[in-house]
């Protein structure tokens, strides 16, 4: 077993969705120092609100760009972290705004973590990647050893970044890890620039808009509850499961369809209107569901929550934060 007590650790996005419980997560497993490298692009400060207020001067923001290798040198220099977790990205909506980008912030991320850990700034690496990797399923459910099939410039951002880590592995014989996530959702996800389809259809009831389906909504996604997320991603660490080169799905091996998605926020908050169908948007994954056993043969069970539990407690916190700020 390896303790993250009294741990000094890096997380780049961790202003972000994941990133801010993943912060908080290891202070309660007795982090000594816990440094967030973000640049605020969907990032939010109020994220780490309960770390900061809870952990004062443990915790450390860095507003930077965590790909820029100078300033992630200087960050490393100053907190010595033992691992650096890299969960910065652009959200995958952006790379049909600009695709170019959304690539190449995925693949200078790693290198640059990859550079600074061969350097000897700092001791493992634990990449988030994405099983948008993927692309959609050739076989269900889909194991870490599915063909990478990215359909979006994000994707393939993620894939080749994946590729990098494990080609420095071999190289260099450095301690780096990758775990893919399939869709995670629950508290704090963006629900403003590049939402994805929980928050978004959440945000428009709450404005009064119809919710948007693209396309048939028969396209099936795996969703996991964040906390679960982060909760397995620690575990796999504790349990020494995360050696060098590993790669682990995280998800709940179940396949949910967008439009019983839809369906059920719209139950959830008991909206009877009208819902917009749009044209299919271009390069959408059809159908995935993630193989889970790897990772459960070390850590035991991974989705705690249930999807109509973490979906219900989902939209609870959507809809009384929107009543906190007086947007009903």
């Amino acid at each position: 077993m390896t303790s993250l007590d009294n741990g000094r650790f890096v997380v780049t996005g961790g202003a972000g969705f994941i990133g801010s419980h993943l912060v908080e997560a290891l202070f309660a497993r007795g982090a000594a120092r816990v440094a967030v490298v973000d640049n605020f692009f969907l990032g939010k400060e109020k994220n780490l609100e309960y770390a900061r207020s809870s952990y004062g001067d443990h915790l450390k923001i860095y507003r930077d760009d965590a790909s820029d290798f100078h300033a992630m040198a200087a960050v490393c220099n100053e907190e010595k972290p033992d691992i650096v977790f890299n969960l910065a990205t652009k959200a995958l909506a952006y790379s049909f705004f600009n695709p170019t980008r959304a690539f190449d912030v995925n693949t200078n991320l790693v290198l640059t973590c990859l550079e600074l850990q061969r350097k000897g700034a700092f001791g493992k690496l634990v990449h988030l990647s994405s099983s948008e990797v993927y692309g959609t399923a050739e076989t269900v459910p889909m194991t870490e050893s599915h063909p990478l099939l990215a359909e979006t410039t994000y994707a393939a951002g993620k894939a080749a970044a994946d590729l990098a880590l494990l080609s420095y592995v071999r190289m260099f014989g450095q301690d780096a890890t990758i775990v893919r996530p399939f869709n995670n959702y629950g508290l704090r996800q963006n629900d403003q620039a590049f939402a994805a389809v929980i928050p978004l259809t959440i945000r428009r009831i709450l404005a009064g808009e119809p919710p948007v389906i693209e396309g048939d909504g028969e396209q099936t996604r795996d969703f996991l509850y964040v906390l679960d997320t982060v909760d397995a991603l620690l575990r796999l660490i504790e349990h020494e499961a995360a050696r060098a080169g590993e790669v682990f799905n995280l998800g709940s091996g179940r396949e949910t369809s967008v439009r019983s998605i839809v369906d059920g926020i719209c139950a959830q908050m008991e909206y009877g209107g009208p819902i917009k169908r749009v044209p299919a948007r271009p390069a959408d994954v059809r159908r995935h569901c993630a193989s889970v056993a790897k990772a459960e043969a070390h850590i035991g069970p991974i989705a705690k929550v249930s999807f109509e539990r973490g979906l219900a407690m989902t939209v609870d916190w959507y809809c009384n934060s929107a009543h906190a700020h007086g947007t009903d």
